[in-house]
This record gives structure tokens, sequence and C-alpha cells, in this order.
């Protein structure tokens, strides 16, 4: 699992978290009645993990749990809880590739926010790594915006979706136009703030995450500002990378 914003003392998380754990153990078919031991690998973003990375862990060992979920009563112990760097662990799918690369960059679009981190010949280096306010939700609403305003038009996230996903069958010329034309400017405008970190696109691999990089891929590819793009096209890349970076520490392929 991870996070983009998380205030410790939000019991919400927390809560959310166990019935999320349950969620996986029903759907792995490993549910028992009596209590299951829990190893939980959670993640950071990379420009908080240092500084919080400790705590995080700290936040979800708190021993046994009993709750109610889908009308089970459950019994957990999270007996060992490991954080790892998001957007390191989501290029994991893809490590072969930047293992031996002297420079990579890993980009994360979510929702909200867009991480970046610097990976040096397979090593995440913590100095060049930031969260950036420039998430697809803040395309969604400008592009609802301009659409209710020139077209007096309503389009909620699902249209947006389909149309950036070339399933635009039901929208008129001008609603795709403008959806595409404002996601191009979006990653313009994205890869501008990076360069203004010093981070250059045109050299260098350029890894891309999460699921506004699936999302926008079409415009990242058009930009003519990436020279090597690397795209991890699995939701779950986090999660996937947390296991795998915990079987590497653990000795196991």
């Amino acid at each position: 699992m991870s996070t983009k914003r998380i205030h410790i003392g939000d019991e919400r998380f927390y809560i959310l978290t166990l019935f999320a754990i349950a969620f996986e153990i029903e759907d792995a078919g490993h549910y028992i009645p009596s209590l299951m031991p829990v190893k939980l690998l959670v993640g950071l973003p990379p420009a908080h993990f240092g500084a919080q990375y400790e705590r995080f862990e700290r936040y979800f060992m708190r021993g046994a749990e009993e709750f109610e979920f889908h009308g089970k009563k459950f019994k957990i112990n999270i007996y060992e809880v490991t954080a790892y760097p998001q957007a390191f662990a989501a290029a994991m799918p893809v490590y072969g590739h930047i293992s031996t690369m002297p420079r990579a960059i890993v980009i994360d679009i979510g929702g909200f926010t867009a991480d970046y981190l610097l990976v040096k010949n397979g090593q995440a280096d913590f100095s060049v790594c930031d969260t950036l306010e420039h998430g697809v939700i803040i395309l969604y609403n400008q592009i609802s915006a301009r659409v209710n305003s020139e077209l007096d038009m309503l389009l909620d996230e699902s249209d947006i979706d389909a149309v950036l996903k070339g399933i635009h069958h039901d929208y008129g010329n001008d609603v795709v136009r403008i959806v595409n034309d404002m996601a191009q400017v979006f990653i313009s405008d994205l890869i501008g703030k990076l360069r203004e970190r010093a981070i250059d696109l045109r050299s260098g691999k350029a890894v891309f995450v999460g699921g506004g990089s699936i999302l926008l891929r079409k415009q990242i590819e058009a930009s003519g500002k990436v020279a090597s793009p690397i795209f991890v096209d699995k939701i779950s890349a986090n999660a996937k990378g947390y296991e795998l970076l915990y079987k590497a520490s653990r000795g196991r392929g």
C-alpha cells in the first residue's frame, strides 16, 4: 500500500488500512477465523521518505487487532512493517533497464501530485527528489471548467478519461480537441517544472509510473521533450515494487 499524504495521528487511515488488509486476505483466499500474522509493506513519497519512514512504520505496529469485514470477524497481528520510497519502488519492474544507467529520472504522476526521483547507477538519490502539485485531478478540474465555459457542457472524470483513451464516439469534435490540447499543455507544463529544477528529460532515461502516466502516455510521447521514455503500465506498480525490494533485501529473488 502507499500514500501521498498522511497525518500520523489520523486514525481513519489506519482503519482503512485494516480493511485493505482484510480485502487482500479474502482476495488471496487466505482467510482463517483464528489469528492471522501480517507482514505489511508500505510506501512514502521520496521527498518525505528519509524524515518519516521510521514514524510511518511505527504507526502501523500495534500488535493484534480484531474487527469485522464483509460479515467476517478478522483477527490479525501486524508483526512486521517495512516502508519503501514510492516511485523508486514502482520502477522495480523495469529495474533491469536502469540499474546500470548513470542517470535515470522516475516520474510518478498521481491524482493530486507528481513525484520525481533521480536514480544513479541503480541507486536512489534522495538529494534530487520532490513532490509537485501537478496531478491529473488538477487537469480534470481545468478541462471541466473550460468545457463548461466554452461549450456550456458538464464533463466528469470518466468523460475526460474516455476522450484521453480514444473512446470518444459520443463526444463532439470541440470537446475532443479541448481535452487533448489541455492534456498536452499539462504535460508540457510538468516537463517545464522539471526543467526549472535542472532536470532535462531529453537526456538519460525517464521512467513514467502511476495512473496519470498511463493515462497521458500519448501526450508524453508526443511532447518531443522526452528522449527515452519507459512506461510502467501497471497501476499497482508501487505495491509490486515493495514486494520485489523486500525479497531483494532478504536475499530472495
